[in-house]
């Protein structure tokens, strides 16, 4: 095991807590009294892990969770650099113009979205309470959720008289379709996780208690799976739902091409040819 406590000078009340065991990398909020909400620095800290993970081979699975009764309460607003996509001042702290809002958005909650949608490895979000804003599509752009009992999400943009970013729009209708979306977004109820669960927000609720275990449980058998193959999984579904199918199919045999040349997939028929367990080494 590996730890790498982010944060100034590299102290141990880090706000971004990073672990790596037996080839999942934990990446940890660790702002409690803030409900996780973050800032600017924390995002780009979990931005640079994200792309760590993708290109380290020893990493085969990552786990995003929090410390404290939330997960993350979205963007800072409080903090002057926490800004991620709320309304505020210039880029330069003077005056804003037009433009200087969907540009925060676009290097800000956006990217952020982005690098875990795009990360080349299976991402789990490890909800430990609150969700909201841009936390809760922080969780939902994840590739699966475990959530404690005691989580909710909860969409707060129409509450502060936003539009809801961090890629909420796009997310939210492929999970749930597009009428539970705009109800969820209208109104800005909190959605405990049983609820969430019931309408396809996360894949499964779990004691709080075991929570850490059960997205561990799940992290360990995607670190000992076929890496590649999920990575190009992981691609070819993100990539369904705005492809026709033709395109889709197209994508599909190119994946199978790609992947075909690993030694996991060579070592996944030369198992089961021989039925014996495969041993794969995410090559």
């Amino acid at each position: 095991m590996t730890t790498s406590p982010d944060g100034p000078g590299g102290t141990s009340d880090s706000l971004i807590l990073h672990t790596t065991d037996n080839g999942v990398a934990w990446i940890t909020l660790n702002r409690p009294h803030a409900l996780n909400a973050l800032t600017a620095d924390q995002r780009e800290r979990l931005i640079s892990r994200l792309a760590e993970a993708s290109a380290d081979p020893a990493v085969r699975a990552v786990v995003i969770t929090a410390t404290g009764r939330g997960f993350c309460a979205g963007a800072d607003l409080r903090t002057s650099s926490g800004s991620s996509g709320s309304p505020g001042s210039g880029a330069n702290g003077g005056e804003r113009v037009a433009g200087d809002v969907a540009r925060m958005i676009r290097q800000g909650a956006q990217r952020l979205i982005a690098a875990v949608m795009d990360c080349e490895k299976p991402v789990i979000a490890a909800v430990n309470g609150t969700a909201a804003g841009l936390g809760a599509h922080l969780a939902l752009a994840c590739d699966l959720v475990v959530a404690a009992e005691s989580a909710v999400f909860i969409e707060v943009f129409a509450r502060r008289g936003l539009v809801p970013d961090g890629g909420g729009a796009y997310l939210l209708p492929r999970l749930v379709g597009p009428q539970r979306a705009k109800e969820l977004m209208f109104f800005g109820d909190a959605v405990p996780a049983a609820e969430a669960e019931r309408i396809g927000l996360v894949n499964r609720v779990v004691p709080d208690g075991e929570l850490a275990k059960a997205a561990g449980a799940w992290a360990d058998r995607l670190a000992a799976g076929p890496t590649r193959a999920l990575a190009l999984t992981k691609q070819l579904v993100n990539a369904s739902l705005e492809s026709d199918r033709g395109t889709a199919f197209a994508a599909e045999g190119t994946a199978q091409e790609i992947n075909m040349t690993t030694a996991d997939a060579q070592e996944g028929v030369a198992a089961f040819v021989a039925r014996r367990a495969p041993e794969y080494r995410g090559r």
